[in-house]
């Protein structure tokens, strides 16, 4: 199984790439996690957040690999505890088919994009900047795998 990373956005910051390499590179080859990024909409004071939206779900889902099981990182998603997200790690990988996590754009996901995902997850009740997200999720993958492996890297209180 693979991990599919989509996230809207490119340019990031050498901080942003080398912190998702870092725990990225950590996942070992049967569940490896590769980042797609999605070049964003321009925005500007005349274009419309919906069109926008639009056009992002729409070149997400060219970029979806195929026979995948979608799940969408959004606000609106089930907040779930690292020992969750192995557990669900652990169900995908029996499951076997390839895994698609979604970080749409500044603007978010559009409602239609979400009501056709397999699953939604929400990072959070906080609101994170885009480039942090990705970062956040490949440490927390690389953790849920570890707590799979009982390796001693997650450190339960």
């Amino acid at each position: 199984m693979q991990i599919h990373l989509l996230a809207v956005g490119n340019k990031m910051p050498a901080w942003v790439k080398q912190g998702y390499e870092e725990y990225a590179n950590r996942m070992p080859p049967h569940c490896r996690l590769i980042l797609k990024e999605i070049p964003p909409e321009k925005r500007g004071k005349n274009v419309n957040a919906s069109d926008i939206q639009q056009k992002e779900a729409e070149k997400i889902r060219q970029a979806l690999p195929p026979n995948c099981r979608i799940v969408a990182l959004d606000g609106l998603g089930k907040i779930w505890s690292t020992e969750k997200l192995a557990e669900r790690l652990e169900d995908w990988m029996m499951q076997g088919p390839d895994i698609a996590l979604i970080i749409g754009g500044p603007d978010g996901l559009t409602r239609d994009f979400i009501k056709q995902v397999d699953e939604h997850w929400s990072l959070s009740n906080l609101t994170f900047p885009h480039p942090m997200v990705r970062v956040i999720v490949a440490e927390q993958l690389y953790r849920a795998w570890t707590i799979t492996e009982n390796h001693p890297y997650h450190r339960a209180g």
